[in-house]
């Protein structure tokens, strides 16, 4: 089974001032939760803002990153499906 790209939105109070062991803990806790879900999502990274991050998972579908959202504690506000991709690049191809 092929997994599909995510944006996941997380309004999180304050996340922007977290120092590091903090958000290494959150790491942690989002890692321990993927364990357990199995290989039907993965975490690729993170962009943390004042009050919100903006995560990029592959998962097969919605439903379990709302699953990986209700056991880690860390919500997710908005998820949003990736359809395609462009970058720079992308006007010369």
């Amino acid at each position: 089974m092929s997994l599909q790209k995510f944006i996941i939105e997380r309004d999180i109070p304050k996340v922007g001032t977290f120092e590091r062991d903090q958000l290494r803990g959150a790491a942690a806790k989002s890692n321990e939760v993927l364990r357990r879900l199995g290989p039907d999502i993965q975490w690729v990274e993170s962009y943390v803002a004042d009050d919100k991050t903006f995560c990029v998972y592959l998962a097969k579908d919605e439903a379990i990153i709302r699953e990986h959202a209700a056991i880690s504690g860390f919500p997710a506000t908005k998820i949003t499906a990736v359809n395609k991709m462009i970058d720079p690049t992308t006007e010369a191809a």
